[in-house]
């Protein structure tokens, strides 16, 4: 029997075969686990890798509260726009509500299967990779439209490799919370397409003027060629990389069958019809009403809402500017040859139509019409003049135009220097502004009591001066503060507030702030409508003739500083209130005899006469039943009923009140005046001795119609001493007279310069870029 003996050093070809098989699956074997091992390690730092980049990532919640940067539309009463406010310029806008063309054409030149993908596509992200790695950079764009919008919603621009892994992420998340219709909406109205502009909407008016809904093949290309390098591919800035940008677009629209051959053809070499580029300033548009946006914006709307909420919470704010008038005012200030400012209002309601600040906002950013403190002159003397009516006395009565001394030397004159007119009515003293006749009735008045009336109408200026000088406009006050006062005129004794905003809606539509009219009793009806009167006797045969409106009821009043410094005109018609200021900002004189009737009235004139041809107003003044006037036709110069032969006026007058004798200069009977108990009267200063009214006095039949105010009627209500006791002349006791230092330009020589400043100072208050 034979037995087989192992050979362990036999290397047989069978032997040799089982030990190669035994290495190749060690080797397999090393191989695995360390691949194992590495993909571990891999999967281990991929893991902390996205747990890192997806800690500061938004969540799905975040992502649905998330909301975009609005621009603030701000609109007129009309709901016409005036401008935007924005840090970005962007308004929402629905899909549905876009041109087909534009869609298409954004599809074609960013993500043509955007309706196919799940928000990335994998072998563009690989490809994009690759590239990068090998510039050991982000250099290579794979990015679909929701990856885009990811990034413009929560990620920056800058190309990393980590930003792109966030924006892929988000992508996903974005395409599991959203349609894709809504993502397509929302990249729309997120996208930057340059010159300021996000979204189509903005775009669209930014570059066509036009809505969205209404762009043509050619425009939608323009558009969506924008995206990838919107300053590059601008219009604006280059026509020719424009139409190239747009040929590509086009092309891709073509071969995607989106668009014919012949659509192709035809607005393929078709050069567009561009917008007019707005300037703008400081986030306010040049061309929207930029004194009166600006004037709502840091009185108002920032204040109230902090820069976030109006830069960027696509509020929609309803102003009672009337955009019409706006514009016609600006047009008119503009071609002005002096600065100056024109403020228009509803005096039943406050509401401010139109305000112009001055002729070129982007030069200067001072608004004069409610910051310039000026003197008004003669247009403060209705105050005046109300007070007087106030106290009892009429239109009708009469006061001295004589020559002025008082003891510390102050010597008011006229405009027409030496010329004197003697007694006159108080009708005619208004109508021709005599300055002699204002200190009279100032005096007689009571300075406490002009300033308390002044008060009660809506003056506010700390420029009130408490001494004779007022009746002559030496006040400082603003052209609204003005404006205010008048108002209480027209509008039958009630003090308005004036206000700008009438609502202010969230951008889903909420109300978050409501405006109405707010009235409060200032001056009886009487006063009120008795004042009206007497200044439609100024547009009538007054200084302000050439104010007239034709078939409208006209009242109004000028006024001229010394040394043709500043000039005024202010006044209205029915449902319409309007203030127009001229002067240099440093004070000089405007020169050339520059009168508020030869420099302000002719702008007030054009303004309203335009108006009145846009607005529904009626031809005359109501009059309420409780005002208790009468019409009564006097005449000028004696204040009696008119004769035939008398130069007559129609004037308003307290019922119960009104003189019945007729006038005795012109034929009416000397006995009937005498005996008249409501004749007019002459009405006596404290500085008026016997000699002065002697001269000056008008004579019926050989005897003075004269007599001074008595104690009751002078003393009332006063919180000073007596100006006009029951004395003789000889006797009165001294008033407070107007010193050098009285002059309010002396305290602030250069009021633009300070406020040019302190404009830039609420820029970066509010953190308004320049």
């Amino acid at each position: 029997m034979s037995h087989t003996v192992r050979n362990d050093t036999d290397f047989s070809l069978e032997h040799k075969a089982k030990k190669k098989k035994s290495f190749v699956f060690s080797l397999f074997s090393t191989l695995a686990l360390l691949a194992a091992v590495v993909g571990a390690v891999v999967a281990v730092a991929m893991i902390f890798f996205l747990k890192d980049i997806t800690a500061t990532l938004p969540s799905y919640q975040d992502m649905l509260d998330h909301e975009p940067s609005l621009a603030t539309t701000v609109y007129d009463r009309n709901g016409k726009v005036v401008t935007q406010l924005f840090q970005e310029n962007r308004t929402w806008v629905k899909l549905d509500a876009i041109s087909p063309w534009m869609v298409k054409a954004i599809l074609a030149a960013e993500d043509d299967s955007f309706y196919e993908h799940s928000g990335i596509r994998p072998i563009a992200i690989v490809r994009a990779l690759v590239v990068d790695v090998f510039h050991r950079g982000a250099k290579q764009g794979a990015s679909t439209i929701t990856q885009q919008l990811a990034r413009n919603l929560f990620l920056s621009n800058e190309k990393t490799i980590i930003r792109k892994a966030k924006e892929a992420i988000l992508a996903l998340r974005l395409e599991r919370i959203y349609t894709k219709d809504q993502l397509l909406e929302m990249y729309l109205n997120t996208i930057y397409m340059g010159h300021g502009a996000y979204g189509v909407e903005a775009a669209s008016k930014t570059y066509f003027a036009k809505s969205p809904r209404n762009l043509a093949i050619d425009e939608s290309a323009i558009l969506a060629g924008l995206v990838a390098a919107p300053e590059k591919y601008s219009p604006f800035r280059s026509e020719k990389s424009s139409q190239t940008r747009k040929a590509y677009v086009m092309r891709r629209m073509l071969d995607l069958d989106w668009i014919s051959k012949d659509d192709y053809d035809s607005y393929i070499d078709k050069r567009p019809v561009l917008a007019k580029r707005t300037a703008r300033s400081n986030s306010i548009s040049l061309e929207g009403a930029p004194y009166f946006v600006s004037y709502i914006l840091f009185k108002q709307l920032l204040p109230n809402y902090g820069t976030e909420k109006i830069y960027r919470g696509g509020l929609k704010v309803h102003t009672t500017l009337d955009i019409d008038l706006q514009k016609k005012a600006e047009e008119i200030v503009s071609k002005m040859p002096y600065e100056g400012a024109l403020v228009a209002m509803d005096p039943n309601t406050g509401e401010i139509l139109a305000m112009v600040g001055g002729r070129n906002f982007d030069k200067s950013k001072f608004n004069r019409a409610t910051q310039a403190y000026r003197q008004p002159g003669s247009a403060f003397k209705p105050i005046v003049y109300a007070t007087a009516l106030e106290q009892g006395y009429r239109g009708v009565d009469h006061i001295l135009d004589a020559p002025l001394l008082f003891p510390n030397g102050w010597s008011p004159g006229n405009y027409t220097s030496n010329k004197f007119d003697g007694e006159v009515t108080l009708i005619t003293a208004l109508a021709k502004s005599i300055n002699t006749s204002a200190v009279r009735l100032a005096q007689i008045d009571g300075v406490g009591r002009i300033a308390d009336l002044a008060r009660r109408i809506g003056i506010t200026t700390p420029y009130l001066p408490d001494d004779l000088s007022v009746a002559l406009g030496t006040a400082s006050l603003t052209p609204l503060e003005m404006l205010v006062a008048y108002a209480a005129f027209a509008n039958n004794g009630y003090k308005v507030e004036p206000y700008a905003v009438k609502e202010i809606l969230s951008q889903r539509g909420e109300s978050l702030e409501q405006n109405g009219p707010k009235l409060a009793n200032a001056i009886s009806p009487a006063t009120a409508v008795s004042m009206r009167s007497m200044l439609e006797q100024v547009t009538s045969w007054g200084t302000g003739t050439r104010a007239k409106i034709p078939n409208y009821e006209t009242f109004g009043k000028t006024g001229t500083t010394n040394d043709w410094t500043d000039a005024w005109f202010v006044g209205g018609v029915p449902g319409l209130v309007v203030v127009v200021y001229i002067g240099n900002d440093n004070h000089k004189p405007l020169g050339g005899r520059s009168t508020g009737a030869v420099a302000a009235l002719p702008v007030w004139k054009e303004f309203v006469s335009y108006a009145v041809t846009k607005m529904n107003l009626p031809a005359a003044f109501s009059i309420p039943g409780d005002a208790e006037v009468e019409a009564v036709r006097v005449c000028k110069a004696t204040g009696f009923i008119a004769a035939e032969g008398c130069p007559a006026t129609t004037l308003l007058l307290p019922q119960g009140h009104a003189p019945t004798a007729v006038c005795p200069w012109h034929g009416g009977s000397l006995a009937a005046a005498r005996a008249d108990d409501n004749a007019p009267q002459l009405l006596l200063a404290p500085i008026d001795d016997e000699t002065t009214s002697n001269k000056y006095a008008m004579r019926l039949g050989g005897e003075e119609q004269a007599r001074q105010p008595n104690e009751t009627e002078t003393a009332a209500g006063q919180d000073e001493p007596t100006p006009i006791p029951q004395k003789k002349t000889s006797e009165k006791e001294p008033v407070k007279l107007p010193s050098a230092s009285s002059d309010p330009y002396k305290k602030d020589p250069s009021q633009h310069t300070d406020m040019e400043a302190k404009y830039q100072e609420l820029l970066k208050k509010y953190n308004i870029i320049e």
